[in-house]
C-alpha cells in the first residue's frame, strides 16, 4: 500500500483490530437547552496517542473535552476510559488532567509551588513532592526558574509551568484546550515540537483541542475534523490533507481548488471528469460511483504548475490570466483566472534566486497538473 505524505513514526494502533481503544465516545450527545453541541458522536482514541480535535468555533470540540474531564455530563451516550464508564465519576476522581489556555497559575506562588500544588492536595509526602517537582521542572527546562513567580516569566515559560503542573500528577490522559493560543507565532511553533517530545518521553495520551490547522497537522498522530457536533473525518494528518473524505474537509484544511463536473468514465485506465466548459480532467483517483454522477476534483495549489507555455502533452491543462501574485519568500502564490471565470490558486517553490519563467499581472498563463495530483470527491 502506498503511503500518503511523510512517515511520522511507527505508531498506528488504530490499524490493528486486536488493539482496544483507550478512550471511547459512544453515541454521545450533549444539549444545552435547544442547542445541540454534540450530536450522536462516536470516536475512539488509543493509548499513547497524540489526538487532535480540530474545527471551527462552536463545532463541539471543547464540549467533548469538558465531558471527558467530567465538567459536563453527556445528555445521551457514554464515555469510556480504559474500559470504565466515566458517568458519575467527578473530575477529581478521574485519571485525567486538563491544561487550559489561560494557564490559571497562582500568582502568589513560585514556579515550584505551582507545580507542587496538586501533589500536596493529594497528600503526597514532602520528599516525594520535592523529587517529582524537580523531575517536572527538568523535563520542561525550567529548573533555574524554580523560585520565580509567574509575573517574572515569559508567556512561553508560563505555558511550560502550567504543563509541568498538569503532568506532575502523572495522569493517564492529558487534555489540552487551545494550550498555545496565547503565544506568538514563532514561540508557538517551537512549543509544538516541545509538546511532541514531552508526550513521547512521558508516554501519556494527549488530547488537544485547537482551531489551528497547522498546530494539529504538526503535533497529532490523528485528527478528528468536527462540524456542528459531528465527526466529518478521522485520519492521520497526511490522509486528511492528501485524501480528504468530503468537500468540507478538503476546504477546511489548507488551500484547495475544486473543479466541479460529471464523471464521464471510470475504468482500469483511470477516471475522466467532464467540466461544464468542456475541459476533461484525467485522474488516477478512483470513484465508486456510476458514470453521470456529479463529482468534484480537488487539488492542492502546490500540485498545480503555472507557466507561460502549455505543457507538451496537453494533459489536464487550461489557459488563463494571472490575476494576483503574492511573493512570500519561500514561495510565490499565483491566482489564475480561467476563461470560464474560475479562479485557480497555485504555489511555486522559490528554490532558486533566479526566476526562469517570469510571470506578472495580466500575463496569459497555463495551469497544468498530473493525473495523480488530485482526489475525486463525491460528497
Amino acid at each position: 500500500m502506498q503511503s500518503l505524505g511523510s512517515i511520522r513514526r511507527d505508531f498506528a494502533p488504530w490499524a490493528d483490530p486486536e488493539v482496544r481503544p483507550y478512550i471511547v465516545f459512544e453515541n454521545v450527545t450533549k444539549r444545552f437547552g435547544d442547542f445541540t453541541a454534540v450530536n450522536n458522536l462516536s470516536l475512539s482514541i488509543y493509548e499513547r496517542e497524540f489526538f487532535a480535535l480540530l474545527g471551527a468555533s462552536g463545532c463541539g470540540k471543547s464540549t467533548l473535552l469538558r465531558m471527558l474531564a467530567g465538567f459536563d455530563d453527556p445528555t445521551a451516550g457514554r464515555i469510556l476510559l480504559d474500559g470504565q464508564d466515566l458517568r458519575g465519576i467527578p473530575p477529581y476522581r478521574r485519571p485525567v488532567n486538563m491544561m487550559f489556555q489561560s494557564y490559571a497559575l497562582f500568582p502568589h506562588m513560585t514556579v515550584e509551588q505551582n507545580v507542587a500544588f496538586g501533589l500536596k492536595q493529594e497528600g503526597m509526602a514532602k520528599p516525594e513532592i520535592a523529587q517529582r517537582v524537580a523531575e517536572m521542572l527538568k523535563l520542561v527546562k525550567l529548573t533555574q526558574f524554580a523560585k520565580r513567580k509567574p509575573h517574572q516569566l515569559s508567556g512561553g515559560q508560563r505555558q511550560r509551568v502550567a504543563l509541568a503542573r498538569s503532568v506532575a500528577k502523572r495522569p493517564k490522559v492529558l487534555l489540552l484546550d487551545e494550550p498555545l493560543g496565547a503565544l506568538d507565532k514563532k514561540l508557538r511553533e517551537e512549543t509544538q515540537f516541545e509538546l511532541m517530545d514531552l508526550q513521547q518521553n512521558l508516554g501519556l495520551t494527549f488530547v488537544i483541542v485547537t482551531h489551528d490547522q497547522e498546530e494539529a497537522m504538526t503535533m497529532a498522530d490523528r485528527i478528528a475534523i468536527l462540524e456542528k457536533g459531528e465527526v466529518m473525518q478521522v485520519a492521520t494528518p497526511a490522509e486528511i490533507y492528501e485524501a480528504p473524505g468530503s468537500r468540507y474537509v478538503a476546504s477546511f484544511v489548507g488551500n484547495i481548488n475544486m473543479f466541479e463536473g460529471t464523471l464521464a468514465r471510470h475504468d482500469g485506465n483511470g477516471t475522466e471528469i467532464r467540466l461544464a466548459d468542456g475541459m476533461v480532467i484525467r485522474s488516477e483517483s478512483g470513484a465508486n460511483v456510476p458514470a453521470g454522477t456529479q463529482v468534484a476534483f480537488a487539488i492542492r495549489p502546490e500540485k498545480i504548475a503555472v507557466s507561460s507555455r502549455p505543457p507538451a502533452d496537453g494533459l489536464n491543462a487550461a489557459e488563463g490570466e494571472i490575476y494576483d501574485i503574492a511573493y512570500l519568500g519561500d514561495m510565490t502564490v499565483y491566482n489564475v483566472r480561467l476563461a470560464n471565470g474560475q479562479m485557480v490558486k497555485t504555489t511555486s517553490l522559490n528554490a532558486s534566486r533566479v526566476v526562469q519563467d517570469p510571470l506578472t499581472w495580466h500575463d496569459r498563463a497555463w495551469i497544468s497538473f498530473r493525473p495523480d495530483a488530485g482526489v475525486i470527491l463525491t460528497r
